[in-house]
């Protein structure tokens, strides 16, 4: 249905406000984040804006991952922009997991296929589930841990991302117990090992300590 043809001078338009910043801190949010899908992410963006909760806004711009087998749509940003929506909750809802997962413009048949390694019926304990996402960006799962660091550590970006090794040993189990090919004495040799070198800094564990105790095979 066209318009009405109808004239406008400018002390009829009220603009609001707040109206160009929010238009502007929209811009740079969308920038950052490169949706695939941008009304699609622009809805979930400003849904969330209405409510203030998290955005679904990355918290810079990522070059392509070169290092990444096979292109799964999804990336450490990505899992950091669910982990700030997630990480006040120890289980999430499947729902709103799938909902924050369209928000951001990822394949459906992904979610699934991360869920399908270790199944639940309606909902999913959230480190768990960042857990699996970062094993869909690596090959191996030392790649995987170091991406757990980098999004649970709250030190500056391209530091020693350092995480309490209780919240380390806990996640590394998780992932090598969904590995056949690892034995469970050959985890807890490595763990122990690794505790032994972290004992002395409060038990914090960062990406050098992890990478130079290599795990026993």
């Amino acid at each position: 249905m066209p318009l009405p043809d109808t004239m406008f001078c400018a002390q009829q338009i009220h603009i609001p406000p707040e109206l160009p910043d929010i238009l502007k801190q929209f811009t740079k949010a969308a920038i950052r984040t490169q949706p695939a899908d941008v009304l699609q992410w622009s809805a979930g963006y400003f849904s969330a804006l209405s409510r203030g909760d998290p955005l679904p806004v990355k918290d810079r711009l990522e070059l392509p991952v070169v290092t990444q087998k096979t292109d799964t749509g999804l990336t450490q940003g990505l899992l950091k922009v669910l982990h700030k929506q997630c990480n006040h909750l120890r289980f999430i809802e499947l729902v709103d997991l799938e909902q924050k997962w369209r928000t951001l413009c990822l394949p459906m048949e992904k979610l699934h296929a991360l869920l399908v390694l270790d199944p639940c019926e309606d909902k999913v304990e959230w480190l768990k589930f960042l857990a699996l996402g970062c094993s869909m960006l690596g090959g191996s799962l030392e790649s995987a841990m170091k991406n757990i660091c980098e999004i649970l550590s709250t030190e500056p970006e391209g530091g020693p991302a350092r995480i309490p090794f209780t919240t380390f040993s806990y996640l590394y189990r998780y992932l090598a117990g969904l590995d056949a090919d690892i034995l469970e004495a050959d985890t807890e040799s490595y763990l122990s090992d690794l505790q032994k070198k972290v004992e002395c800094r409060q038990d914090m564990i960062g990406l050098s300590d992890f990478f130079v105790a290599k795990r026993k095979m």
